[in-house]
């Protein structure tokens, strides 16, 4: 007999009864999986490109997942850019939901942050971003998803004391917090060819900067790459995890370039040794030396961009959990605030900075789940520390974080706590007071967690 007086059948059968008569009671089966993906080239003309400019080193683009399931719709963008004006996503997601049934919940935007190429784009630019979601849908088909995670060496934490001033400085610190998974979210037909993937992984896309030439950088090295290996029109996004305190490991020729413009403009009586100056001003392109640091980026940005898409392959290729069929597609998002400061004095890193209060800082958080994976936005440049605690605080294991994601945040760089007691220029330079972000973010994002399970 059951506690309350009745055999454990009649129980269990009046337990039936009620989730047949609630359906809500119990998840309804979703519909079956279908995705499209497509591509669309956004690289400037030679007319707009920006005065100083070198030319192009490869090309940048626009590249779009849309995946439903019979009930919901949402879409993946990811875009060659510095990063995307908030009114840009808000036109976008506006558009999405009104011309493509995407939800705006559901829609995450996302900036690869390549330091070579423009910061957000005019009325062509957009069309070109909504063209590549617009394809997408349009190639929707049949589809199913699986997941998995690896590992790439190609960061490094960039905060470090300097060896000879003993002040916080930017250089490879091989202890300091970085996470090197790599998350892949591939997407294929019920045949198994390729759609789409989407990887994520926290590495600033810096090495092409000093070439005063468009690139996606890293990212675009990995994409391309990934594209090639997977033929077809198979489309490669990259998505930005936690970075913000994250460089290239392999970045001595930008260490070497920047000693050679420092040098430079002390010789012209101005003294640049803690600031930086944009892209490659001050350095003379007939030196046979600078040439020669030139060309090894360039090099070392295909290497990067290589070594990162061979370990997403390899996922692909025996990490990957079993394929589903079938997903629930949920979006939620939300603003936090946290309080502002501006800073009253200058100097690049290695000083504390003085500052005045100013108007609180809003803080754009998204979630979008597809099936068991569980992607964290995040409208601003995030220390990695915060995404490593967002996923060990997380209920599901398939967590990520995607940064510069629906917009810009006015934050700058938004460190952990404890990263506030160093004078790095991350830190200087951040418009928020210590003490706020990194629990508003976490706790923010795991309030969405439990919106998007309902």
């Amino acid at each position: 007999m059951s506690p309350i007086g009745l055999p454990l059948a009649a129980v269990l059968l009046i337990l039936l009864s009620m989730l047949l008569a609630f359906p809500s009671m119990a998840q309804e089966p979703m519909g079956q999986l279908r995705a499209g993906a497509a591509r669309v080239e956004i690289t400037p003309l030679e007319s707009d490109l920006p005065p100083g400019s070198q030319g192009v080193l490869d090309p940048l683009y626009a590249r779009s997942i849309v995946i439903e399931n019979g009930e919901d719709r949402a879409a993946l963008l990811t875009v060659d850019a510095g990063g995307l004006p908030t009114p840009l996503w808000e036109s976008l997601s506006e558009r999405a939901e009104q011309e493509l049934g995407i939800n705006r919940e559901n829609l995450l935007i996302t900036a690869t942050h390549t330091h070579s190429a423009p910061f957000g784009g005019n009325d062509d630019y957009e069309e070109s971003l909504f063209e590549a979601l617009q394809q997408a849908a349009a190639r929707l088909q049949p589809a199913r998803m699986a997941f998995g995670s690896g590992q790439s060496w190609i960061n490094v934490n960039r905060s470090i004391i300097h060896p000879e001033n003993r002040r916080w400085w930017e250089g490879p610190d091989y202890e300091g917090p970085s996470d090197k998974t790599v998350d892949v979210l591939r997407l294929e037909t019920l045949e198994g060819e390729p759609i789409a993937v989407y990887y994520n992984y926290a590495v600033h896309p810096v090495v092409t900067g000093n070439l005063d030439m468009i690139s996606g950088d890293i990212p675009g090295a990995a994409s391309a790459y990934l594209e090639a290996s997977m033929g077809d029109d198979a489309v490669a996004l990259w998505s930005s995890g936690a970075s913000g305190d994250q460089n290239p490991i392999f970045f001595n020729q930008t260490y070497e370039l920047r000693q050679i413009r420092i040098d430079d403009y002390a010789s012209r009586g101005e003294d640049i040794s803690n600031a930086m100056p944009p892209g490659g001003q001050g350095l003379d392109r007939d030196n046979p030396r600078v040439q020669l640091l030139l060309q090894q980026q360039k090099q070392v940005n295909s290497a990067l961009g290589l070594m990162l898409a061979e370990e997403v392959l390899r996922v692909m290729r025996s990490e990957l959990q079993r394929p589903e069929e079938q997903a629930v597609i949920a979006g939620a998002s939300k603003v936090v605030s946290c309080p502002g400061r501006r800073r009253l004095d200058s100097g690049r890193a290695g000083y504390a900075g003085t500052y005045e209060d100013a108007d609180p800082v809003d803080i754009r958080l998204s979630m979008l789940r597809i099936g068991d994976v569980y992607i964290g936005g995040v409208d601003a440049e995030i220390f990695n520390l915060i995404a490593q605690r967002l996923k060990a605080r997380s209920p599901h294991a398939n967590t990520l974080m995607a940064t510069l994601t629906n917009g810009t945040a006015r934050s700058g760089y938004i460190p952990n706590d404890e990263a506030f007691a160093q004078n790095t220029f991350e830190v200087v330079s951040s418009r928020l007071k210590p003490g706020c972000a990194e629990t508003a973010i976490i706790d923010g994002l795991l309030d969405l967690v439990e919106k998007v399970e309902r």
